[in-house]
């Protein structure tokens, strides 16, 4: 009995007359039905239950013969629990109630006197369009895996599934690569994936930051040490370079690697053998070296600050990271992948972004990338009083993106122009045709139209 019990749906009729109650009730038989008479009950019940539907009788204590306890009931209802379906049920004023209610968030207005198989249709109806939403996002949680790239990384912007495109190609080839891009755009994430997608993913794949280590102790880091070789070297200690045998060491921020211990890497990089400090006896390594600065290493070659040989070694292969104000859409996507990653933990309570959140999200230039980004979400998502975050909560200014290059081919300057806007209609719309047009301001033919033209993925 239990069991069928907690199979059913959750309806919360929300009605002051007893009789009514009783006559719902029974006629309801399908769901399982919950009854309150006034705001403070409906909202004790909503919490607790969470229903799909709602209907809502206007006229409730201690305002039974006007509407303004029900439409209040209606407000607090919609901010509390947005996916709810409401069904507004009234005598009062029909029309002028029925357009007030649907433009609070009502999902539709039923009027008094109830014809009970009526009404039946309409929260039977209500139950389906909530399921059909329920898959959908379903479906788009599926969905989101196809804007991943190498395992790990999300995008949807070309530019980004280009660089992920090139390691993979690389992936397999006994090449040194390195990654060039500001701070916060995705390296390590980057040089993971390159490891994961190359025959080495069964070895270790070790980390070390170069600019977060003190330069006296760089050197043991890499290398290791023999027991003695300095104070406090009481036991012989394997360097990164040694852990990394057989797998990929990735070097982060190679440009703050300092000249002397730049040699001692060349030579490794020839040799493939390395010494540990105070050790007298070559060690061979096989292990593929991953690197990564947001420096210019052109201009410290220039200034003898960073060898050029070595960076021959490092750079057989060069790719260039986009920042994520170069790779439109990403940063919507992003947000919400931060969001259901934090808000379980941090807020249960947060289910997704209003609209001025998404804009804001959009416009920024996000200066910091990804790592900024994240930063910014999970925040937000801690200070959030309700199901949905906004602005405020991301404290962030409303501001459209300028651009930043002066176009002297016009059509191209547009067609740039609308492949941006597009891209970050489908990607807030997260692929809804529909909703991205309606974004953009135009038709869907037009926008089918669009995508065929710039051959944009629909």
């Amino acid at each position: 009995m239990n069991d069928a019990v907690a199979a059913k749906r959750k309806l919360l009729v929300v009605e002051d007359d007893p009789g009514l109650q009783t006559q719902l009730r029974w006629a309801y038989d399908d769901y399982e039905v919950f009854v309150a008479g006034d705001h403070d009950a409906a909202i004790e019940l909503l919490r607790a239950e969470e229903p799909d539907v709602v209907t809502l009788d206007l006229g409730l204590p201690p305002d039974p013969d006007g509407t303004r306890e029900g439409f209040r009931t209606l407000k607090t209802i919609v901010e509390a629990k947005p996916d709810t379906k409401v069904i507004v049920v009234s005598g009062h004023g029909e029309r002028a109630s029925a357009l007030t209610a649907i433009a609070s968030g009502a999902w539709d207005f039923y009027q008094k006197p109830i014809d009970i198989d009526a009404l039946g249709l309409i929260v039977a109806r209500a139950f389906h369009v909530r399921d059909l939403e329920v898959e959908n996002a379903r479906l788009a949680g599926q969905g989101a895996n196809d804007n991943r790239v190498l395992g790990a990384m999300i995008t949807g912007a070309p530019e980004m599934r280009k660089v992920a495109r090139t390691i993979e190609r690389v992936a397999n080839l006994d090449v040194s690569v390195m990654l060039l891009g500001a701070s916060g755009t995705g390296k390590e994430l980057l040089a993971r994936g390159l490891h994961e997608a190359s025959g080495r993913r069964d070895g270790a794949f070790v980390a070390i930051n170069c600019a977060a280590i003190p330069e006296n102790l760089l050197e043991s880091e890499l290398f290791g040490h023999e027991k003695g070789a300095f104070t406090g070297a009481v036991k012989t200690t394997e360097g990164k370079i040694e852990l990394a045998h057989g797998g990929t060491l990735f070097l982060d921020e190679v440009g703050d690697i300092p000249l002397p211990l730049q040699v001692k890497l060349l030579r490794f990089l020839q040799e493939r053998t390395i010494e540990r400090i105070g050790g007298r006896k070559p060690i061979a390594v096989d292990t593929r070296i991953v690197c990564a600065t947001h420096r210019d290493l052109d201009a410290m070659i220039a200034q003898q600050s960073f060898r050029d040989d070595l960076y021959y070694r490092l750079a057989e292969m060069v790719v260039r990271i986009p920042s994520l104000a170069e790779r439109p859409g990403d940063a919507v996507l992003l947000a919400r992948h931060f969001l259901h990653q934090y808000a379980p933990e941090m807020n249960p309570g947060v289910r997704g972004f209003a609209p001025d959140a998404l804009q804001a999200i959009d416009e920024a230039r996000w200066p910091g990338n990804v790592r900024e980004l994240e930063n910014r979400i999970k925040r937000a998502v801690i200070m959030a009083d309700g199901k949905l975050v906004t602005r405020d909560d991301l404290d962030m200014a409303s501001a459209a993106e300028e651009g930043d290059e002066a176009w002297l081919n016009l059509r191209s300057a547009r067609e740039a122009a609308d492949r941006v806007a597009i891209r970050r209609a489908m990607t807030q719309s997260e692929g809804n045709i529909s909703h991205a047009a309606k974004l953009l301001g135009i038709s869907r033919p037009t926008l089918y139209d669009l995508l065929k033209q710039y051959r944009m993925q629909g």
